[in-house]
């Protein structure tokens, strides 16, 4: 019990050290995290309404690309931080014995606390833009854990591999790039064929962004059940359980080894 005291202090300090650490001696601190997110939007939302036309089809385009990318933001950064908390604690493993899950563990709060603060800028805009926000709303931390439980699932299978292979680390930027124009952030959903639709939205993160849309701006707005029915519908929502178990396996196996690789 006191242990677990200690280590849950201990999370909560690196989690609030990493936080800090992210904005110092930068002058205008956190508002860089909403700055890269909204610089972003601006760029892509001119592009698609302007030139393309294509968000011109979506109903509350601009709230339901800024959602997108802020969440999207926070899948990229915690994945990159998290593969980096063991190699770059490095000193601190071979010198202190500590659960080494602690590590990715603190990151990922640190970018949770970023993703909550930006969440209430989006609900803020969507006030501007007269979205109506309504009692679903309540159902928004089950969605934000689901997020996170996929994050942190994804995040320990990639801080093991990359203490042993750090090329893990430029894989994995180009997998992201893949992965952002594989999932619905930027374009609507009715432009894609129905058959690659169905395998797009097999993909948990696509999944997750839909749900955050359909609390956010409506319930009218395609999900995994849906587009693929109730049985398939179902399979992101598992697939989700399974990458977090497998991850936290691999790593507590891995883990024994770090105190020597890193």
């Amino acid at each position: 019990m006191i242990k677990n005291k200690i280590y849950a202090n201990l999370i909560r300090e690196l989690a609030i050290t990493d936080f800090k650490l992210k904005y110092k001696g930068s002058f205008f601190g956190y508002l860089w995290s909403l700055v890269k997110p909204l610089l972003l939007f601006l760029v892509l939302y001119t592009v698609f309404t302007k030139i393309f036309k294509l968000g011109n089809s979506i109903p509350d385009y601009p709230v339901y690309l800024l959602l997108g990318i802020t969440l999207w933001g926070f899948f990229a950064e915690t994945t990159n931080l998290c593969m980096n908390s063991i190699v770059g604690r490095g000193d601190l493993i071979r010198k202190v014995y500590f659960p080494k899950l602690i590590l990715p563990v603190s990151s990922s709060i640190s970018s949770l606390i970023t993703l909550v603060l930006n969440l209430f800028v989006v609900f803020g805009f969507a006030l501007y833009t007269h979205v109506p926000l309504t009692i679903n709303l309540l159902l928004l931390p089950l969605v934000i854990l689901e997020f996170y439980v996929l994050v942190l699932g994804v995040s320990f299978f990639l801080a093991s591999l990359f203490v042993r292979f750090r090329d893990v680390g430029h894989i994995w930027d180009v997998l992201l790039q893949a992965l952002f124009y594989a999932t619905p952030i930027i374009y609507p959903l009715t432009l894609v064929p129905n058959r690659l639709l169905k395998i797009i939205m097999l993909n948990p993160v696509a999944q997750i962004i839909q749900d955050f849309r359909r609390i956010v701006i409506s319930p009218k707005i395609e999900s995994s059940v849906s587009v693929n029915g109730i049985v398939l519908g179902l399979f992101p929502y598992v697939f989700t359980v399974v990458v977090f178990i497998v991850g936290y396996f691999i790593f507590q196996k891995m883990a024994v080894k770090f105190a020597e690789e890193v």
